[in-house]
């Protein structure tokens, strides 16, 4: 199977002189399509910098990243922005959702700027938020807030959905239900799915994890014996 997303050689660096820092020295991975991949890691060794990069929110010093067909070296600033609005959905720790606007009024925000959106209702449906569409986001627990994140972002049908700690300000039953929800966004819609963590207990339910340390990948191994969210524990 050709990859779906390669990273060869990718590079960033921050300040300059005796300030200079390295937070990713030639990372090179590749992961196949509809594939769940978890970049793993402490505080500190890159990972969500290779996201953001990975989601055209930051630029490389040096290497490429392909994703299909598309080379993210090659785009201006105008071809940037249709790859993010167009192939990418982004889950935030903070949810980061809009306060004046329904659950489903944040959730049409994502369906408005893509050119084959998800049925919001049938997804709303499936997030488990049908209960809860009318209300505001004040007045939903913090797992029911990140549903709402996470709707936003697939209502797109991106091919690309990247998870920035998605679990990070959740307890552990919230954090599974949240990890239950998109293992079953990625079998449902087939969306290759990065997720950034610490926390390695996770990995065990995906395809392929990458180990981060000090800007450089540690680790690079797919997983052949898959559990669910459900088994998992810390």
């Amino acid at each position: 199977m050709n990859a779906f997303l390669k990273v060869e050689g990718l590079c960033k660096e921050y300040g300059n002189g005796d300030s200079l820092q390295q937070v990713l020295k030639e990372v090179s991975f590749s992961l196949n399509k509809s594939k769940f991949c978890v970049l793993l890691g402490p505080s500190g060794s890159g990972k969500s910098t290779l996201l953001n990069i990975i989601g055209g929110i930051d630029t490389a010093d040096c290497g490429t990243i392909q994703i299909g067909n598309t080379v993210l070296e090659t785009m201006d600033d105008k071809h940037l922005t249709q790859y993010r609005r167009k192939y990418v959905g982004y889950v935030f720790q903070m949810y980061h959702l809009i306060p004046n606007l329904t659950v489903t009024e944040n959730i049409e925000t994502g369906a408005y700027i893509a050119d084959d959106p998800l049925d919001v209702r049938e997804l709303i449906q499936i997030l488990g938020l049908w209960d809860h569409r009318d209300k505001f986001p004040n007045q939903l627990s913090g797992g029911q807030q990140q549903r709402v994140s996470i709707g936003r972002a697939i209502v797109k049908n991106p091919s690309l959905l990247l998870c920035d700690e998605p679990t990070g300000a959740l307890d552990y039953h919230t954090s599974k239900e949240i990890l239950a929800l998109i293992e079953t966004i990625n079998a449902r819609y087939g969306n290759t799915i990065l997720m950034v963590t610490h926390n390695e207990a996770i990995c065990p339910m995906a395809d392929h994890i990458v180990h981060l340390h000090d800007g450089q990948i540690r680790s690079d191994t797919v997983n052949h014996e898959k559990v669910t969210a459900a088994e998992l524990e810390w």
